[in-house]
């Protein structure tokens, strides 16, 4: 099997990191600690195309693949840009599947609107129940309830059908989003609520997002509260749903890929620049064998990442399994490169005047987002197992 990237994808990665390397994102990553604003990536995101990646074109979009936008992301964590399309893309994509919203389609892919995505985890074999990310704590939240209208919210020709209650924390990209797509139980069954994405921009009601920050300023995050929030149901099943979750996963992955990447780029750099008793530091085996063993993580990441892309499209079974093998090996491969990144510019690499802790934070906190690498091995081992029980 030929996991080559297209003449097409490879303008797509090279177009995405010349937009990306415009802006001094890694400086800006430094300034956002001290309180600075980031700058505003969303109208390169929506110049570029990349807000309509995964929205068909008869919407307006480029009806790319999943391989496309983990390209784009990989770009992305390069540099630690801060473009919000981690919420964005797997909300574009459940609404597309759902194809009732046209005009709100055309606004997303346009980027004239902005969507996240609420995800819930869905069950395994050690717990059935589809749940949320907690404020807190390892133990998995509820999932926010779908209810009934209350009297008079359907007055407005039918606009709502249902309404939505729980709480979701450390969503991704959910502040200032202008339309939340939100996972919720009706019952045991999951199910896709749009809030907000009124035409005439129309607040929503009982939505609250409270803006937070952990650890790694370049990274939007909110939690997000539905209180009887009116909402409209999407026509997709449990299946796309989990999907959506695994595509976060990979996307995550894909981010993380870049960061690996540009670690590994800035080591060798200064392990060859950097002398040491008349010799490179890059020609200790020490050295070396660290710098090896984070370009072994890297391409292995590389490759679970093409095996991903093709998965979503042509065998949608092995999707899960890919994704979470993905997102293990690539949250496991940042953690590694970030901390030689520091390892190998020794004193200075831990100082606040250098960029190396960046790297780190990143790391941190990208391995710890919806689930975290942890819950992506377990969900590996769970589907592999399942697989050698059916065929046993």
């Amino acid at each position: 099997m030929n996991f080559e990237l297209s003449d097409e994808q490879v303008f797509l990665r090279e177009a995405a990191r010349d937009a990306l390397g415009r802006v001094r994102t890694v400086e800006a990553a430094r300034a956002a600690l001290e309180g600075e604003a980031l700058p505003d990536l969303w109208p390169t995101a929506s110049q570029a195309g990349w807000t309509g990646l995964l929205i068909d074109e008869q919407h307006g979009g480029a009806e790319l693949g999943a391989l496309d936008a983990m390209l784009v992301m990989a770009e992305a964590g390069r540099v630690l840009a801060s473009v919000a399309l981690l919420g964005h893309l797997p909300a574009t994509a459940l609404l597309n599947v759902d194809g009732q919203h046209p005009k709100l389609l055309a606004a997303l892919a346009a980027g004239e609107q902005r969507a996240a995505f609420v995800p819930l985890r869905p069950g395994d074999d050690r717990d059935p129940a589809w749940t949320a990310e907690p404020r807190g704590g390892k133990r998995r939240a509820a999932a926010p309830t779908v209810g009934p209208l209350a009297s008079g919210d359907d007055a407005e020709g039918g606009r709502y059908d249902a309404t939505v209650s729980g709480e979701v924390a450390w969503v991704p990209d959910a502040p200032g989003a202008d339309v939340l797509v939100v996972v919720a139980l009706d019952g045991d069954t999951p199910v896709a609520l749009l809030v907000g994405g009124d035409a005439d921009g129309t607040p929503a009601r009982g939505v609250s997002v409270e803006p937070t920050t952990a650890y790694d300023a370049t990274r939007a995050l909110g939690h997000v509260t539905l209180d009887g929030a009116r909402a409209r149901r999407l026509q997709v099943g449990a299946d796309e749903l989990a999907a959506a979750w695994y595509l976060t996963h990979a996307l995550i992955a894909a981010e993380s890929l870049g960061t690996v990447e540009e670690s590994l780029t800035r080591s060798l750099e200064y392990a060859k620049e950097r002398y040491t008793f008349g010799r490179a530091i890059g020609s200790y085996q020490a050295v070396k064998h660290a710098l090896t063993e984070v370009l072994r993580r890297q391409e292995n990441v590389r490759s679970l990442l093409y095996y991903a892309g093709w998965a979503r499209q042509d065998a949608p079974a092995e999707f899960a399994v890919a994704a979470s093998a993905a997102r293990s090996a690539a949250g496991a491969a940042l953690d590694y490169a970030a901390r030689e990144l520091i390892s190998v510019h020794g004193g200075i690499g831990a100082t606040w005047e250098h960029d190396a802790p960046l790297f780190f934070r990143r790391a941190q906190l990208s391995r710890r987002l919806l689930g975290g690498t942890g819950d992506a091995t377990d969900r590996v081992a769970s589907e592999l197992l399942a697989a050698a029980h059916a065929t046993a």
